[in-house]
C-alpha cells in the first residue's frame, strides 16, 4: 500500500500498546479508521487522539475472541465507511506459565484472541476487500515468540507461531487464486506496550477468581516476569513509522529486534540439522 490518505483501517486491540500508536500514526496519514477493542475506557481516549489529529473515526467496543461480535463490529465499519482497505488484527494478549500448570482456560482465552479474533477477521473481511476489486492490505501482529521459543510461556508461543503459519498459508493462498490482497505478519520483540496488564482485560468467560492458580507463586512469578520484560523493553514511538514503511514497501515480514536473529538462525539450523531445544545454548543466546 503506497497511498495511505482516505483510505479504511479497520484495527483490533485499538486502545492500547501497538493499537493504539498504529491508529495515531494512520490518523496522521489521513486515514479513515474503524477502532476496535475491548478496554471502553482506554478506546474512548484513544478514540479522541485519532480525532484531536482530524481523522474520521468509529469507536466501536467488542469482545474479539466471540465471532459474532467480531462479524458485528466490521458490519458497523462498513455501515460507517463503505469498504476496509486495511485490516490490522493487533489484539493481543500474553500469559506466562508451563503447560502442567496454567489452566485450560487460559489456553482458550489465549488461542481464541492471539489467534481465532484474526480468523474470525479475515473469514469477514476478506470477501470484503474481493468484492471492492481494489487493492488492500492485511496485517497480522504476531511475536518473535511465533519465530523462536523460549520457556515458561508455551501458550503464546502456540498462538503466535500458529498466526505467523496462518498468515504465510493465506499468502499463498491469495497469490494462487490472483487476489489483490498483501498479506504482512509483524513479529515484534519486548516493547514499551500495555502487554503485562493482559489481567485487567480478561473477560468473564475465562475467569474462575477461586482457582488456586490464581494465587500461586507460578503464577506472581510469571506475572513479575511479564511485567519486567514489557517495561524493560523498546520504546514505543518508532512502531508506528515502521509498520507503515514496511506496508509501503510491501514487507511480508516486519521485524523490530535484530538483535533476535541468532535465535532465529539457530531454530532453523536445529530443524535442517536434526537438533533439538537446548536451554543452554538459548540462554547464551538471549
Amino acid at each position: 500500500m503506497k497511498d495511505f490518505k482516505d483510505k479504511v483501517m479497520f484495527i483490533t486491540g485499538a486502545a492500547h500498546g501497538f493499537g493504539q500508536v498504529i491508529a495515531e500514526g494512520a490518523a496522521d496519514r489521513g486515514m479513515k479508521l474503524a477502532m476496535v477493542d475491548i478496554d471502553e475506557p482506554a478506546l474512548k481516549e484513544s478514540y479522541q487522539h485519532v480525532l484531536d489529529k482530524g481523522a474520521e473515526a468509529l469507536m466501536i467496543t467488542a469482545d474479539v475472541t466471540k465471532e459474532a461480535s467480531v462479524d458485528d463490529a466490521v458490519e458497523q465499519a462498513m455501515e460507517k465507511f463503505g469498504r476496509i482497505d486495511l485490516l490490522i488484527n493487533n489484539a493481543g494478549i500474553a500469559l506466562p506459565g508451563r503447560i502442567w500448570e496454567l489452566p485450560t482456560r487460559d489456553w482458550e482465552w489465549i488461542m481464541h484472541i492471539n489467534l481465532m479474533s484474526q480468523v474470525y477477521a479475515m473469514k469477514r473481511i476478506i470477501p470484503i476487500m474481493i468484492q471492492q476489486k481494489t487493492h488492500a492490505d492485511i496485517l497480522n501482529v504476531a511475536s518473535i515468540a511465533g519465530l523462536v521459543d523460549t520457556p515458561g510461556m508455551p501458550s503464546y508461543h502456540a498462538s503466535k507461531f500458529a498466526s505467523v503459519g496462518m498468515t504465510e498459508a493465506t499468502a499463498y493462498d491469495l497469490q494462487r487464486a490472483d487476489i489483490d490482497i498483501d498479506m504482512h505478519v509483524m513479529c515484534p520483540g519486548f516493547v514499551q506496550t500495555d502487554l503485562y496488564h493482559t489481567e485487567n482485560h480478561r473477560p468473564a468467560q475465562y475467569s474462575d477468581p477461586t482457582d488456586p492458580y490464581y494465587q500461586s507463586e507460578a503464577y506472581l512469578k510469571g506475572q513479575q516476569f511479564a511485567k519486567y520484560v514489557i517495561t524493560n523493553g523498546k520504546p514505543i514511538d518508532t512502531i508506528a513509522d515502521t509498520v507503515f514503511k514496511a506496508l509501503e514497501d510491501n514487507r511480508f515480514y516486519i521485524l523490530t529486534h535484530p538483535e533476535y536473529n541468532p535465535l532465529i538462525e539457530d531454530r532453523v539450523k536445529r530443524i535442517v540439522t536434526d537438533g533439538a531445544p537446548d536451554v543452554h545454548i538459548m540462554d547464551g543466546i538471549m
